[in-house]
């Protein structure tokens, strides 16, 4: 499937307060998570909320920084975006960190109830990078953005702390 053929997501109302979200971003391909943070600040803006964004050195770091962010003991935040990129190269570095980076942050999910969108990209080139950081409904940016807030409402909805 391309990604032009994915169902486009409607931008969710989350009920009780404005929702404060946290973007998490790996900026090694500056223009490719550039162009995702755009994605996510145009669904912030759209659905009210807030968004601090942070910068950490690659998409290894992202599952350290949430964990960080989550341990800071205070409610700054309802809801986490990251976003990375990770082009496949000649070496076999790419799996490595590709898995271990997606392993952290499920883990973290998984055993938080974070609500979490990740716009981690894994992809062959830089070529099918640029097309998912592209302004649009399916850039993955926005996307993460979108997961993130339906999270954030299925929280609120059952009363998770």
């Amino acid at each position: 499937m391309s990604t032009a053929d994915a169902p486009e997501r409607a931008i969710p109302r989350i009920d009780g307060p404005a929702p404060r979200l946290l973007l998490i971003q790996a900026p090694y391909y500056a223009a490719v998570v550039g162009g995702m943070r755009a994605g996510v600040e145009e669904v912030a803006a759209q659905a009210g909320a807030s968004l601090e964004v942070v910068d950490v050195a690659g998409a290894f770091e992202l599952p350290a920084a949430l964990r960080m962010a989550l341990s800071t003991g205070e409610d700054r935040w309802d809801a986490y975006v990251l976003l990375g990129c990770v082009v496949r190269g000649e070496t076999d570095h790419y799996d490595h960190i590709c898995r271990e980076s997606m392993a952290g942050i499920m883990a973290l999910t998984a055993a938080t109830g974070a609500a979490v969108g990740c716009g981690l990209l894994t992809v062959h080139s830089l070529a099918q990078a640029e097309a998912r950081a592209e302004p649009g409904p399916h850039n993955k940016g926005a996307e993460a953005a979108i997961a993130a807030l339906l999270q954030l409402g299925l929280r609120r909805r059952w009363g998770v702390a």
